[in-house]
């Protein structure tokens, strides 16, 4: 399920098209691995109390993870509703593929094209209550860098912000801009969600200057998850 959060250029490329089906094939593959190397990881969640309640009593939320920590999050929360924004760049094919595979919604946008298209897709989503998985430093970097959209579409939907943080005993780091993490088969993860956050203010002026705060969230729930 795709929401398109940024406009075709209506350019029937057919190297484009190869490379869609090429993302499709080892998407499959992938899914698959990352299925057999899931079920075998050894998972402690801690904290998840309040965005339990969140979800089930239908409230949207704002879920903020680094653009390297989306595997693990993808798999833990596999099949549970929640949707995420991933780049229309061909760079992003594959992750949304393997995502929609792991029964996740797909925003797709582009810090670079159709941000404001992206924007809009996020806060519609969240207005239709789904958790939404938003990587400030996404989806192309610079690595850990936070961007403020995330902020200003929790602000607008008036979803509460939760930090997500992952930490794996054992794992491998892509030499990519975010150093995506897949953890190692057998490999123990403590995942840790913070308390929800509203993100106050009346414009979103006043969601970016809450950035600051946001990182420091991220870094208390990285280190609780790091022990």
């Amino acid at each position: 399920m795709t929401v398109d959060a940024a406009p075709s250029d209506g350019i029937g490329d057919a190297r484009s098209v190869a490379d869609a089906r090429k993302a499709r094939w080892l998407s499959l593959l992938g899914t698959g691995l990352i299925r057999m190397i899931g079920a075998t990881w050894r998972v402690r969640i801690i904290d998840a109390g309040p965005i339990d309640r969140l979800r089930h009593d239908g409230h949207p939320v704002a879920l903020l993870l680094w653009h390297g920590q989306l595997l693990p999050l993808l798999y833990v929360m596999r099949f549970q509703s929640i949707a995420c924004l991933i780049s229309t760049h061909k760079d992003g094919e594959l992750i949304a593929q393997v995502a929609r595979r792991l029964g996740c919604k797909l925003i797709r946008g582009s810090s670079s094209r159709g941000a404001d298209r992206a924007l809009l897709g996020l806060v519609r989503t969240l207005r239709d209550g789904f958790t939404v998985a938003v990587t400030p430093d996404g989806p192309r970097g610079p690595y850990r860098t936070f961007a403020p959209g995330a902020l200003v579409a929790a602000h607008r939907a008036g979803a509460p912000v939760v930090a997500f943080g992952v930490f794996a005993s054992r794992a491998w780091y892509l030499k990519s801009w975010d150093r995506f993490m897949i953890p190692k088969p057998f490999a123990r993860l403590t995942i840790v969600f913070d308390s929800a956050q509203m993100v106050t203010g009346e414009s979103a002026r006043d969601a970016a200057d809450a950035v600051p705060f946001f990182i420091e969230r991220m870094a208390v729930v990285g280190a609780r998850a790091a022990g």
